[in-house]
């Protein structure tokens, strides 16, 4: 195998045709899959994503095409198959905080956007994904707390590479937007 930010063959899992997964680090021209990956994945946690039109998608294209130059603290990995294109995808975000005793870097990483076509879904794309996020923050970052939020569905997943609720619960405040 070779390190995830060059490409690599996830252990075991296969492609729809029968080869091995090629995991790859994401480049500028996947921007719109992983928009794409995105909008299915908040319509299948009953978010309203809208059609292609709608503003927040390309927001998220901006905000994708941002980021994804800046490796050493984001990483956005694919699946890509040969009949449908980029058909999953997952993405590492590191975010800094304050050193203390149990992160001494104080770094965070955050696991997010994790996505299957439906059409290619329990095939393990996703496991792979993920698997090259884990070793992204392994290999590349100084991160040693990796966090993320997990639909029912996904739980079993992130359960089965050592995810745990925390010791202290995760609180949420949302605020109203501005007028304007």
């Amino acid at each position: 195998m070779t390190a995830p930010s060059t490409g690599r063959s996830a252990t075991g899992v296969r492609t729809a045709q029968g080869g091995p997964v090629r995991v790859r680090r994401a480049t500028p021209a996947d921007v719109g899959a992983l928009v794409r990956l995105r909008a299915l994945m908040l319509s299948g946690m009953g978010m309203d994503a809208g059609d292609d039109s709608a503003p927040w998608r390309a927001d998220a294209a901006r905000w994708f095409a941002d980021r994804i130059p800046r490796a050493e603290e984001f990483a956005a990995f694919v699946v890509e198959d040969p009949e449908l294109g980029v058909v999953a995808c997952a993405v590492g975000a590191c975010d800094a905080h304050a050193p203390g005793p149990g992160n001494p870097t104080g770094l965070h990483g955050h696991v997010s956007n994790v996505s299957t076509d439906p059409r290619r879904r329990r095939l393990g794309y996703a496991r792979a994904c993920v698997d090259a996020v884990l070793t992204w923050f392994g290999q590349e970052t100084r991160v040693t707390v990796i966090g993320l939020n997990a639909t029912q569905d996904g739980a079993g997943l992130y359960e089965s590479f050592g995810f745990a609720p925390p010791r202290h619960p995760a609180l949420q405040l949302r605020t109203p937007r501005p007028a304007g």
